[in-house]
């Protein structure tokens, strides 16, 4: 299927999250992983999915100069958007505690955005998830900080994981992309891409 289309070019998946290198995988596509360091940083002008638009661009600058003409890169980012305030990675158990107190008994946003680059073409969209958690309990969240440790993931969850099993009650948009990455759209857009060269 997409990979026999992708024969004649090289892709670059530009991320060390073992969920994305994952979902790469199960499409059953060869691919490069890239890893280069990106401070990940954006002015606080930007909002929603602003923000995640520019941080996959940014992830791909340090790339663009070495790119060859058969090459895809492709960069990512993803947060959790509630109350008006983009929620990252928690630095401490602390941090993860009030992150998911919050975002408790409410709903929240997952925004992924995707960056696809090559030497000719570069194309960035996102994909918007809505997530409703049950009222949780300190216990909890407790339990879930100290057995998942979730300090990777931003918005301090995965929905794989203990948690989203026992505690979101609604989903409305992709699942996949709550795990970091719109499965869908980046078929979609490969496709597209190496349909129209």
């Amino acid at each position: 299927m997409l990979n026999d289309k992708l024969k004649n070019y090289h892709l670059i998946l530009a991320s060390g999250s073992p969920r994305r290198q994952e979902f790469f995988k199960h499409l059953e596509l060869d691919f490069e992983i890239r890893l280069k360091p990106v401070k990940e940083e954006y002015p606080p002008r930007l909002t929603h999915f602003e923000i995640t638009n520019y941080l996959a661009q940014l992830k791909a600058l340090p790339y663009k100069k070495e790119l060859k003409p058969k090459d895809i890169l492709i960069t990512s980012d993803t947060i959790v958007w509630h109350e008006n305030e983009a929620l990252g990675k928690p630095r401490d158990e602390d941090k993860a505690f009030n992150i998911l107190k919050s975002l408790s008994n409410k709903t929240h946003e997952v925004i992924t955005s995707v960056c696809f680059t090559t030497t000719n073409f570069e194309k960035t969209l996102h994909n918007i998830t809505k997530v409703t958690f049950k009222d949780l309990s300190d216990e909890e969240i407790l339990y879930y900080i100290k057995s998942c440790k979730p300090y990777d993931k931003a918005g301090a969850y995965g929905i794989q994981e203990w948690i989203g099993l026992i505690g979101v009650t609604k989903l409305e948009g992709s699942y996949f992309n709550v795990m970091g990455l719109p499965v869908h759209l980046v078929y979609k857009t490969l496709n597209t891409i190496v349909e129209g060269y």
